[in-house]
């Protein structure tokens, strides 16, 4: 089996189905499965994940990196693919990733005859020396991130690369409460074509939802560092400052309304951060001295 690709769920119907249309060519014709790790889903999730197939395991919420490992550990394939639910591959991605499976799964077969004794090692290499790039465990892959339907071209979101591909075994997320990350233990390479679609945030309850939850978290890695003390310059200089970079320096302000909205808000995030930071840790105070 070539690829697993794996995803975290929850509650995610509208976007679910694209997702998985997406990599239907990759996995076809037991080429590769999908598993699928809900925390509990109330919508249709789950139904619409087995009507593509995928093996479906529902679990209590640990945590992103915490739940993502759990669906890296249920894959079977020689490479993991890890999405998003509201990502999809667009076709030039669909079908980069089409070629490289299949010269890895080449290479794969080669190294195998290259053991056996009865066939010549140097017919063997020959033909490994004509799939470039072969020693990389991780591919990086450029993300379109989308805000109000707009593609966001500037302030810092694009091309914004995400190791999503790796081999089994080589890599696992990090264990961040947010913002987490795969780390692979070996090389890695970008890809030459094709991006990863990100229909994030198509409205601004949505995003305003979504600054809420990760400024909790953020909040909660920030106080795990130690005590925090209320900060003008954390709460107020600190998320001015980050508009300002991101929209005149970074250019984010070429995105037009959608751009002035999404860095408005980010700045928000970045102030929501440090005051529930100092609010945790002050309440962290109060309990001990209880």
């Amino acid at each position: 089996m070539n690829l697993s690709v794996v995803i975290i769920t929850f509650n995610e119907e509208t976007n679910l189905s694209r997702t998985l249309e997406s990599v239907r060519p990759l996995v076809a014709d037991s080429k590769g499965e999908i598993i699928v790790v809900d925390s509990g889903s109330t919508d249709r999730t789950v139904e619409i994940a087995k009507s593509f197939g995928a093996k479906v395991f529902v679990e209590e919420w640990k945590g992103y990196a915490a739940q993502k490992n759990s669906a890296i550990d249920k894959a079977a394939g020689d490479w993991i693919l890890s999405l998003d639910a509201d990502e999809e591959l667009d076709p030039q991605l669909q079908q980069a990733l089409h070629e490289l499976l299949e010269a890895m799964d080449r290479l794969s077969a080669l190294g195998k005859r290259a053991d056996d004794h009865s066939l010549p090692v140097a017919d063997a290499t020959s033909e490994v020396g004509t799939i470039p790039h072969a020693d990389f465990v991780g591919l990086w892959i450029p993300r379109k991130n989308e805000f109000l339907g707009r593609w966001i071209r500037h302030g810092g979101f694009w091309p914004d690369p995400k190791l999503r591909l790796f081999r089994r075994g080589r890599g696992t997320f990090e264990n961040r409460a947010v913002h987490e990350d795969v780390q692979v233990d070996g090389g890695t390479r970008r890809i030459q074509s094709g991006t990863l679609i990100h229909h994030s945030y198509p409205t601004l309850s949505d995003y305003i939802e979504h600054v809420n939850r990760y400024s909790s978290l953020g909040a909660e890695m920030v106080v795990a560092k130690g005590k925090v003390r209320f900060s003008v310059i954390n709460i107020v200089l600190r998320p001015l400052a980050t508009f300002i970079y991101n929209y005149f320096f970074r250019l984010g302000f070429l995105d037009g309304r959608e751009g002035l909205l999404l860095h408005l808000y980010h700045a928000v995030y970045v102030s929501w951060k440090y005051a529930k930071a100092w609010e945790q840790s002050r309440e962290s105070s109060a309990d001990h001295r209880q």
